[in-house]
């Protein structure tokens, strides 16, 4: 029996890196296609999120709770879509689509850990915008410095312990083969699929904690724009009602594209017997949501666009200089 525990154990440790399908199943004019729309994706987002993460940081009349959380968010997705994005992309050009059993490992932990500071950070924005609609009067004193540094950093170190947790006991499931991951990263559906041992208890342990990070920062968020909404509503003119409905519609349109995809993903678990229809999924929430992002929550803001044209003005008038 030793003897075969550990021939098992040598087994499993032969794996060292897995190789990442992506969409290389799809014709070769369709991947050239997608290679350029996601070279086009990452090159606006990125530089939609250091725009605004430069803007709010840069100008002074934009150092406020809200867009304080707003540059935590930018600079999440700069980190979040660069996690996953630059790898699909060398799963088109690359002979070797692989992926180290440690990279692997790193990639699932930071998409992770990113992935839950996400769910909480929009729920603590959707709190501030709850706070600074219904109680104006005592916005900045609810909504202090402290509290923001606390709600933020509270958010971050969540993040990190729950993905953390959850990797480790992922990784530390044995793995002999196959390792080929039919997705455009480590994701947890797949990744579990190739362990050689029973995952029930893994699929359990993912399924909770996807329940407790989405409902309920979800539930947080559709409380605090539902009392927005009833503050909305006894607002006396109809283009100060159009005005912040306007922007709170579309915060919650990308607030519940996110939690929507992110549910159905996690809480089921299990891969279904469609994985390009996992992967599409995957896509909203890894890489359309980073994209949507800066438009919905900083460019459509017209402090957000005044703050560039102001930078844009030194900038031009340093050089005339």
């Amino acid at each position: 029996n030793l003897y075969q525990k550990q021939s098992l154990k040598e087994s499993h440790s032969h794996i060292d890196e897995f190789i990442l399908l992506g969409f290389t199943n799809f014709s070769i004019k369709l991947q050239l296609f997608l290679f350029i729309l996601f070279v086009l994706i990452y090159i606006f987002t990125l530089l939609g999120n250091f725009t605004i993460v430069s803007v709010t940081t840069l100008d002074s009349l934009l150092h406020t709770p809200m867009y304080y959380f707003l540059r935590n968010l930018s600079f999440l997705e700069i980190c979040y879509i660069t996690v996953t994005l630059p790898k699909l992309l060398h799963t088109f050009v690359a002979m070797r689509k692989t992926i180290s059993f440690y990279g692997c490992c790193m990639q699932m932990y930071c998409f992770f850990t990113l992935g839950v500071t996400e769910c909480f950070l929009l729920s603590v924005m959707a709190y501030d915008r709850y706070a600074a609609i219904c109680n104006p009067l005592r916005y900045f004193s609810v909504m202090s410095k402290t509290t923001c540094l606390k709600l933020a950093a509270v958010s971050w170190i969540a993040g990190n312990l729950i993905s953390l947790g959850q990797t480790a006991s992922i990784f530390s499931l044995p793995f002999c083969g196959p390792n080929v991951i039919n997705h455009f990263f480590c994701d947890i559906p797949p990744v579990l699929k190739l362990a050689c041992t029973d995952v029930s208890a893994n699929e359990i342990s993912v399924s909770v904690n996807a329940f407790l990070v989405l409902p309920l920062p979800f539930s947080l968020v559709i409380y605090s724009y539902g009392r927005i909404i009833a503050a909305i509503l006894r607002i006396s003119t109809n283009t100060g009602r159009k005005k912040v409905f306007s922007t709170c519609a579309s915060h919650f349109v990308s607030v519940t594209l996110f939690f929507g995809t992110g549910a159905f993903t996690y809480v089921r678990v299990k891969t279904s017997d469609k994985p390009d229809n996992d992967k599409l999924l995957s896509l909203l929430y890894s890489v359309v949501t980073p994209l949507l992002n800066p438009i919905i929550y900083g460019l459509r803001n017209q402090e957000v666009k005044g703050g560039i044209r102001k930078l844009l003005y030194r900038k031009t008038g340093s050089n005339k200089l």
